[in-house]
């Protein structure tokens, strides 16, 4: 999919995500499993936040994303944290060419982007050839209850002086998957008007044995699972499932 003008919103939106545990947590797992990386592949990684965050940690990042908008974004902002990252526009279904790396991360749920279970599996494929024997492979995803429970059937909205939104979210046609509607409203600060944005966002998720099934059939040892950036296993109501796993 392609984000479209909502690129250009997404940081402003997304101001008070918790990125820095997201570094604090591949940080966590480095030296858990005694991984000394120098290399990350940050997948589908939307506006760089993580990806220059994790450049500013030492690594050297590469960063990948099907929506142009959202690398455009990318690119000023490393050249603005004087960090030198390569970006490259590729679906993670269909990766390749990118060599290998010690980590490879698919975080802030975008895994969930994904529309069929075929895609699903081609990703991880292609993480599990990219990836060093060494390394570790990191993602995060929305739990079912999430997605049942938290997002379906739901409004959200913000109101602020240069940008609103009115966020509804529906079930999908696919099981636990979710259509999110949201109508921007920016201001022109030129005309004193708002312009109205309208996007539609799918995600989908799937329970903790598929997940493991397909790294299974990937070629992966899962190493552990946690939630909600903590280091306990799952309940029935967490909301963001991480796991970790490495080549057999």
């Amino acid at each position: 999919m392609s984000y479209e003008q909502f690129a250009y919103l997404y940081d402003e939106l997304m101001k008070d995500a918790p990125y820095d545990q997201w570094v604090s947590f591949v940080k966590n797992m480095l030296v858990k499993y005694e991984i000394e990386a120098t290399s990350l592949l940050d997948l589908a990684c939307g506006t760089g936040e993580l990806s220059v965050r994790f450049a500013k940690q030492g690594l050297d990042v590469t960063g990948v994303d099907l929506s142009e908008d959202m690398l455009s974004v990318a690119q000023v902002k490393a050249e603005a944290a004087g960090v030198k990252i390569p970006f490259f526009q590729q679906d993670m279904a269909n990766l390749e060419g990118q060599g290998q790396f010690d980590v490879i991360g698919i975080f802030c749920d975008s895994l969930n982007y994904l529309q069929t279970e075929e895609d699903v599996l081609s990703t991880f494929l292609n993480v599990h050839q990219h990836l060093h024997d060494h390394g570790i492979f990191i993602f995060d995803v929305h739990s079912i209850y999430k997605m049942t429970d938290v997002f379906i059937n739901q409004t959200f909205a913000l109101n602020e002086d240069k940008i609103s939104y009115i966020w509804n979210s529906f079930p999908g046609d696919d099981p636990n998957s979710v259509e999110h509607e949201l109508s921007f409203f920016v201001l022109d600060e030129r005309t004193g008007k708002y312009d109205r944005i309208d996007e539609l966002h799918y995600q989908r998720t799937y329970s903790i044995d598929q997940y493991s099934d397909w790294l299974d059939t990937a070629g992966f040892q899962l190493l552990e699972m946690s939630a909600d950036f903590e280091q306990f296993e799952p309940m029935k109501e967490s909301e963001r499932i991480f796991f970790v796993a490495k080549k057999k």
